[in-house]
This record gives C-alpha cells, structure tokens and sequence, in this order.
C-alpha cells in the first residue's frame, strides 16, 4: 500500500516547501509513492492559469504557485491531499494520473453515498454535474508528482464567491456536508481518501522513514 503522510493543520507556505522537498526525496528513491493530508489555515492559491488580481480582491492571502489551474481557496473544513508520485514507473502519463485522482475522490464520496463524477472539458469531481465538491490542481517535475486535490469536507464556502475558483462562478461549489446535510469533520474523511487511495495506487511503496518527515515537517498552527 503506498505511503501517507498526516501534518494535521499546517500554513501553506511552510506545507508548500515541505512537499518540494519530499518531491525530492522521491525522485532519489529514498521514499515511495507517498500521500500527503493536511488542512490549510484560510488562504488563496493561484496556478500558472491564474489571474493574481482578482485573487488579491478577496482580501485573503495569495500564494501564486507552479500546479496547474487557476485561483482557488483554502481553508478549515477541507482536506488537502498532495501525492509525491513517480509517474516515471506508470507510464508519463500525466492525463491518466489526473483522471486516477478523479476516481479516487469519486471513491472517497462515494462513502458518504454521495453519487459524483467527471465533466468533460472540466477538472475536478462534480455532483450531478452541477456542483464541484474536489478540485485538482497537480505539477509535475523530472516526472515526479505535486500539488494535489482539494476535497470540500465541511468548509465555509463562502470565501469562493469572493473570486471565480478555477475560473468558475464560486456558488457551483459544495461539500460533503452540504449534499449529506449534516456536519462531516475532516478526520471522518480522512479513512476513506486514504482508502480510495490504497484502492486507486495500491501498487506497494516504501515506508516513508521518519528522519525524512521530520526534515520536511512544517509547523502546525
């Protein structure tokens, strides 16, 4: 089963920097296949598609960063998910990487018998083809994977209506809570994306020694 990593709830920056590094370690083959889960203190991320502007409007602080996509928001009440994967030994394939993330959180909502799917045209995981509740925003470098996946578990959604989330009108957002109609903690989301993911990648992977997480730890807040 490959590996995860739980930081619990970290600062962007400091989470940012410690995925960088254990791309590295990756690379070096000093750890598997690994997925990172954390959960973000309110902050705007802007891909290389991204517009700074408008994101700056929202009055929230904004990170332009190297994934894919454009403008998105972070906050308490979703599960961030980064998987450090060597798509060297699955093929490069970029594409189906992204639609094996689809199917994992597809899998993760599945759970909460929540019925969702994939749009053409459109990255993420969407309910009734109307409403996001994950987004996936990924880079690559030396075929190694970064950046990852925003499930909305029970997130304030409002922030999203401040600026267009991945280009998108922000009210198409929604969560886990909003389609169950009860409150859903992140912890209680946590088994089944880990789940989706041993079930999606499930290939076996090294252990992620523990020198390596300390190196690459980031700070809880």
């Amino acid at each position: 089963m490959p590996a995860h990593v739980d930081w619990g709830r970290r600062e962007y920056p400091a989470s940012l920097e410690a995925m960088r590094r254990l791309r590295a370690e990756r690379r070096r083959g000093t750890i598997g296949d690994t997925l990172i889960l954390v959960e973000h203190p309110p902050v705007v991320t802007v891909g290389v598609e991204g517009d700074d502007g408008e994101a700056i409007t929202s009055g929230l602080p904004v990170i332009r960063v190297e994934r894919g996509g454009k403008s998105t928001y972070h906050g308490p009440g979703q599960l961030v998910g980064y998987p450090i994967v060597d798509l060297d030994a699955r093929g490069r394939d970029v594409r189906r990487f992204v639609h094996k993330l689809e199917e994992m959180l597809v899998k993760s909502v599945a759970e909460f018998g929540i019925v969702a799917g994939h749009v053409s045209g459109r990255r993420g995981v969407w309910v009734e083809g109307e409403r996001k509740i994950a987004s996936i925003g990924i880079a690559v470098e030396q075929w190694v994977t970064f950046h990852g996946f925003a499930l909305n578990v029970d997130v304030d959604l409002a922030p999203f209506s401040m600026f267009h989330p991945c280009g998108f009108d922000g009210r198409i957002m929604t969560s886990i809570a909003r389609e169950t109609g009860r409150p859903v903690s992140v912890e209680e989301a946590k088994g089944p994306v880990l789940r989706a993911w041993a079930a999606t990648f499930g290939v076996g992977g090294m252990p992620v020694p523990s020198d390596v997480v300390s190196s690459a730890g980031a700070p809880a807040v």
